[in-house]
């Protein structure tokens, strides 16, 4: 069964002039002429996005939307009308955020975090602002330390309101961010700690030393490109770490340790300094 509103790898059943109609199971789907790669043939598998056309019709393309069903995304006002609003999809459709699926009423421009979802009495791709029904914290698919994908959802009084994986809400406190978020931006993190009560402590970043090896070639870089010495050393401030590393002072600290013991640099008053 062809997936509406995901990625479908589909064999190319024949060439007209205005595309190629790939296999869909129970019908043939129209892949327009603008969208189909080049040396493309019958008998070949492309992998395509699937929606609904202003027809009702569904199509594929190659062009990949800011996000498929189940995801969360921000995304643009691009129109609306009594019934609700039109939202840049980032194909040639729009996607629909129906009146009922709004928090408060949007406008044309505004910037929203919205999920899609396949309407049950339309079989169409939806978008709705009503995150918290799809979020749920009682049976948790993650542990301490493991990586997760982000979205910042709200700033609270304690830190940021962060969606993990799509599927829990967890917390940011404000002393593990040294940089401003924006709500609806994607960050990568790890958790840090969960509670008795499933509420999640998250951290930004990779877990620990996971992080050094990466991070060791990226400081010698830098001290190579800056001739061999930086104002930077273990005592520095973690806000101006963070601003020009980007990484936190205790991952800093992790990867000068692991620089220091290979011998590939040394400590002054002011900074560190190159040793190859």
């Amino acid at each position: 069964m062809v997936q509406v509103g995901q990625y479908n790898t589909l064999k190319v059943v024949k060439q007209v002039d205005f595309g190629m109609y790939l296999d869909g199971g129970d019908s043939e789907i129209l892949l327009p002429k603008r969208f189909v790669p080049e040396g493309l043939k019958p008998d070949d598998e492309v992998t395509v996005f699937i929606y609904h056309d202003n027809d009702g019709k569904l199509i594929a393309t190659t062009q990949r939307p800011i996000a498929a069903v189940g995801e969360m995304a921000m995304m643009e006002v691009a129109d609306v009308n009594p019934s609700g609003a039109f939202m840049k999809w980032g194909i040639m459709k729009d996607v629909f955020v129906p009146i009922s699926q709004q928090e408060q009423r949007m406008k044309a421009g505004d910037r929203r975090l919205v999920r899609l979802f396949i309407d049950e009495r339309t079989g169409r791709v939806t978008a709705t602002e009503k995150i918290d029904k799809y979020l749920s914290n009682y049976e948790l698919s993650v542990a301490e330390h493991d990586p997760v994908d982000l979205i910042v959802y709200q700033k609270t009084e304690i830190g940021y309101k962060v969606i993990v994986n799509s599927r829990h809400m967890g917390v940011l406190h404000y002393n593990e961010v040294f940089k401003d978020l924006v709500i609806g931006e994607k960050v990568k993190g790890f958790v840090k700690h969960i509670r008795p009560d499933n509420k999640i402590d998250i951290s930004l970043g990779t877990k620990g030393y996971l992080k050094v090896p990466e991070e060791e070639e990226r400081i010698l870089m830098l001290l190579r490109t800056n001739a061999g010495y930086l104002p930077y050393n273990d005592k520095s401030d973690p806000e101006a770490i963070y601003a020009f590393f980007g990484m936190s002072k205790k991952t800093f600290k992790m990867t000068l340790g692991a620089l220091y013991k290979k011998r590939k640099i040394t400590f002054t008053q002011t900074g560190t300094k190159l040793e190859e």
